[in-house]
């Protein structure tokens, strides 16, 4: 509630209040430590949280500050809902509730798979994110009908992309690069710069689909003229854009984007504790039906991390955006 990140704590504690309010019995009581922003900070949080017993606990945010809470929780039995995307932090009774970026990638390439576009290659930052996004896209690529064609990875200060892409191309034949789409998953100008950079190296962007990943939906992809017509997953709409509007009328704001992750982890708990008695095993956490939130279906998974539904939008002109594939409304079966 203080620190550096005092602002999204804010607009999480006031989605968690607004799920309290509209979901919780009476009988639940929702109580904020704050972990100020450091590991020291959620620690000694934590060590607050646990000697009060609680059912559950929601938060923190940073990975950091979950590695320094996590051990204090599991030696008490306290299940751990973290609004972190990071999954190294994920197990052992901490689940992660962040919109996993290579979850997102492998929806999107899977669509694409399905859509005459098996051939990936993927042309990442070669900063955490993009790293993370590749690794577990190549790692879950195989059961998905998607065919890895090669992965290449470009200084984020470098205005030069000719060298990756060049080397994304080195299976080049009679006009056929060796993929039929490029995942790039990064942002703003730095996202149109190297959509660009593809086209004038002489990529066919009639031929091979771009691709990316939520990060897309605040670049303005549509200023650039390379991203028109690429594919990015993205959450469920309608239930979102209701809790925004429920959200500004509360509190007098519009919530950031993260703000929805309070209300659905406190939704989930307050479900939960509706149970007699109440049951916040991992049993009843990783329920495998999922539940839905206002960011569309979720389920937790045994590994910690959650598993979401999310819907392909595709870029138009003139910052428009259609969506080409929706967001399913159930499970298939057990998560992977």
């Amino acid at each position: 509630m203080t620190g550096p990140a005092a602002s999204t704590a804010a607009a999480l504690f006031n989605a968690a209040q607004l799920a309290l309010f509209e979901v919780a019995d009476k009988s639940f009581t929702l109580v904020p430590y704050d972990t100020k922003g450091t590991p020291e900070g959620a620690a000694a949080a934590a060590q607050q949280a646990v000697a009060n017993t609680p059912d559950i606990i929601l938060g923190p945010l940073f990975a950091t500050e979950v590695t320094a809470a996590a051990p204090l929780a599991r030696q008490a039995h306290i299940p751990i809902i973290t609004f972190s995307a990071d999954r190294t932090v994920a197990g052992a009774g901490v689940y992660v509730m962040g919109f996993l970026p290579g979850a997102q990638g492998l929806r999107v390439a899977a669509y694409a798979a399905r859509h005459g576009k098996p051939r990936l290659a993927i042309l990442a930052p070669s900063n955490d994110y993009g790293q993370r996004v590749a690794q577990e896209v190549a790692n879950g690529s195989g059961s998905l009908g998607i065919l890895l064609a090669g992965t290449q990875y470009y200084d984020e200060a470098s205005l030069d992309l000719t060298a990756p892409i060049r080397r994304l191309m080195k299976a080049s034949t009679n006009g056929d690069v060796g993929f039929d789409a490029v995942l790039l998953p990064d942002e703003g100008q730095r996202l149109r710069s190297v959509a660009s950079s593809l086209a004038l190296n002489g990529i066919d962007l009639t031929r091979v689909k771009l691709l990316g990943t939520m990060l897309w939906s605040d670049s303005n992809p549509s200023a650039e003229p390379a991203l028109l017509g690429g594919w990015y997953p993205m959450p469920a709409t309608a239930a979102h854009a209701d809790f925004n509007k429920r959200y500004a009328k509360t509190f007098g704001a519009q919530p950031p984007r993260i703000a929805s992750l309070g209300y659905d982890a406190m939704a989930l708990a307050a479900v939960l504790a509706r149970k007699t008695p109440r049951d916040f095993s991992d049993n009843a956490l990783t329920n495998q039906s999922g539940f839905a939130g206002v960011d569309g279906l979720f389920r937790l998974l045994p590994d910690g991390t959650a598993e979401r539904g999310y819907a392909i939008d595709e870029v138009g002109t003139n910052g428009t955006v259609q969506e080409v594939d929706p967001a399913p409304t159930s499970f298939g079966g057990p998560g992977t």
